[in-house]
């Protein structure tokens, strides 16, 4: 199966992971190879600008900045932090061309065809949404035809998308570096995250926020299209649905955390899903519990306007 993938569409090589898990040794591998390929047969035939578009590890970002700094004088990688609504901006890395600067952004419009949903993981502490979020993550990245998304934290807990799978493979080192990396959650956090969200355009964004109502994630939220709720029981579902509503947020699932639980039900999927998935663990890959897969689905729908 196909680790990673590169394609060239115009001036934009487009990238991606692919549907399978693999080490970083494998996929730098499957990465040289493929473009080594794409160079040898003018696929990607060189010249003076060449734009990356898609998720990229540090491993990759490597290889790519070698082979491609080869054939062609400058390159400029997208940076879904600092775009703007309909604008996908890129940073110019790689430079021999008098141009290009390194550190020059370059704007290009998104296609107006092209809705973004903007999703927030919400609900009171110890609903386990960053595991949730973690599991929905691996989830659609197992889907052939799923859209390009992305994921960050809207917390300053220190669970960025890699704790999960390195509390998985050293939870030591997972716990140092969340201490390490955990700040407060201050208005001026909550600004720079609220605006960090605005400029994100993938036609997929899926965010969590801290565990209460509070102004800093009410700002947050507001940028946000569509919302999930987690909830413990029935009584925590009211305040988020309230605050989503006036956020003008279409609630499309209601979770239920059941840690204690051993298995998932669906309970309906219309007119919003609606279930309990169990045992959110830190550490553990809930990407094939049913409630995470059904919303994975659901989400694949919601891009393609099904």
């Amino acid at each position: 199966m196909t680790t990673y993938h590169i394609e060239l569409q115009g001036d934009i090589l487009k990238v991606g992971f692919g549907n399978t898990q693999a080490t970083g040794d494998r996929i730098v591998c499957d990465v040289a190879t493929k473009l080594d390929e794409m160079i040898a047969t003018k696929e990607i035939p060189g010249g003076t600008l060449i734009k990356i578009n898609g998720r990229i590890s540090v491993l990759v970002s490597q290889v790519l900045g070698d082979k491609l700094g080869k054939v062609y004088d400058a390159i400029a990688i997208f940076d879904p932090k600092i775009g703007d609504k309909g604008l996908d901006r890129y940073v110019v890395t790689i430079s021999r061309h008098p141009d290009y600067r390194v550190g020059d952004t370059l704007d290009v419009v998104r296609s107006q065809l092209q809705s973004n949903i903007k999703l927030v993981l919400c609900g009171f502490a110890n609903t386990g949404k960053t595991c949730f979020r973690d599991g929905l993550k691996q989830a659609l990245l197992q889907i052939p035809d799923a859209p390009e998304s992305y994921f960050i934290s809207g917390c300053p807990d220190g669970d960025g998308s890699w704790y999960s799978e390195t509390a998985r493979r050293d939870p030591e080192l997972a716990a140092h570096l969340k201490a390490k990396y955990k700040a407060g959650f201050t208005p001026e956090f909550a600004k720079l995250k609220a605006q960090e969200v605005r400029g994100i355009n993938t036609p997929l964004f899926v965010f969590d926020i801290g565990g209460k109502i509070s102004d800093e994630n009410r700002l947050i939220m507001a940028e946000a299209t569509h919302a999930v709720i987690l909830v413990k029981d029935e009584t925590e579902i009211e305040p988020w649905e309230r605050l989503c509503d006036r956020l003008k947020l279409e609630v499309i699932a209601i979770v239920f955390s059941d840690f204690f639980g051993n298995h998932d039900v669906v309970e309906s999927r219309s007119p919003i899903l609606r279930g309990t998935v169990h045992r959110l663990q830190r550490g553990e890959d809930v990407s094939q519990r049913p409630m995470v897969q059904a919303l994975a689905r659901l989400l694949v729908g919601f891009c393609k306007g099904k």
